[in-house]
């Protein structure tokens, strides 16, 4: 007699994640532009944080925010690093429960230190604008790196109970996750016991993100108003200009995490290939551009990034 073995009983403690889907075979070649996004990312945002720290002229609120805004740039970087590398580069999708619960929790962690750093940033610029006399009194040292710890703990706080919550689930069935690193809706949909809790909670994750995102549009309401009372139009546009890397950091990040947080909870039927390249957008591109933004953008850094590479060809 054949022996019929119930597979809600067998508990799953393997994954597997997915490259891109339908384009296995071309794993290998996928993975030169990936890595060389890394790189650029860790390069660009490692320039960053050594022009900041070498330049006492670069002492100031709006940089000491860009230099926290480059640190949860490397975080994220860093935290969908291995298990990226292990798909494109060695075709090995295997990752244990646990590991993939700690990933998740530094991917979510991240991402809402960025998401936290960018509204600081939009008060930053407000504050500038509308108060420039005071500016450097109201965000003296001290408070920014208050703000900086208060930003760290609020985070960890927010998604410290995501790996908690999923550990509690069973997995039984399903073992295939939809990219190539762990993300929270992604894992809690491989459960087949209640995971209505994970699913309430990880929906608040999301919509604190997203009064981040409405606080920012808040702050440039109020610059914009502030701007308009300027009487010259030159000034105007220097006021503004000031808020253009900042506006592009906000598009850059808040774009594709908006566009996958509506696939992830609406959106039933998609191609599992745009789900995929929506996730990498979301981790790959704002570690790359932010510092290229910021050095095309920023005369002040563009100015010492440029002096810093002529004094190491000299």
């Amino acid at each position: 007699m054949m022996s019929i073995i119930n597979t809600s009983d067998v508990e799953i403690t393997t994954f597997f994640l997915v490259g891109m889907p339908g384009l296995e075979y071309a794993h290998i070649w996928i993975s030169i532009p990936i890595c060389s996004m890394y790189i650029f990312a860790i390069l660009g945002n490692c320039t960053i944080l050594l022009v900041i720290k070498t330049e006492p002229s670069l002492h100031e609120p709006m940089y000491y925010f860009l230099s926290m805004l480059a640190m949860s740039d490397m975080g994220l970087s860093f935290s969908s690093l291995p298990t990226m590398w292990r798909i494109f580069l060695f075709n090995a999708p295997e990752i244990s429960a646990n590991a993939c619960f700690a990933q998740e929790f530094f991917i979510h962690g991240f991402a809402a230190v960025e998401s936290s750093v960018l509204l600081i940033m939009s008060f930053d610029r407000f504050l500038a604008i509308h108060s420039p006399l005071r500016y450097r009194s109201i965000l003296t040292p001290i408070r920014v790196v208050k703000i900086g710890i208060v930003i760290s703990l609020k985070s960890v706080l927010l998604v410290l109970p995501f790996p908690f919550t999923l550990r509690s689930l069973k997995y039984c069935i399903k073992s295939q996750l939809s990219h190539a690193y762990c993300l929270h809706q992604d894992v809690m949909k491989l459960a087949c016991s209640d995971n209505q809790i994970d699913g309430i909670y990880g929906f608040f994750g999301v919509l604190w993100v997203m009064v981040d995102f409405m606080l920012i549009a808040v702050s440039y309401f109020l610059i914009l108003k502030t701007v308009l009372v300027i009487a010259s139009r030159k000034e105007q546009l220097k006021a503004l200009n000031t808020c253009v890397s900042h506006i592009c950091a906000v598009i850059i990040f808040y774009l594709p995490i908006i566009n996958l947080s509506i696939v992830h909870w609406f959106v039933r039927h998609v191609s599992p290939l745009f789900n995929v390249l929506m996730a990498n957008v979301l981790l790959l591109v704002p570690p790359m551009m932010n510092p290229i933004v910021y050095c095309v953008k920023t005369r002040q850094i563009r100015v010492r990034v440029v002096a810093k590479l002529c004094q190491k060809q000299m």
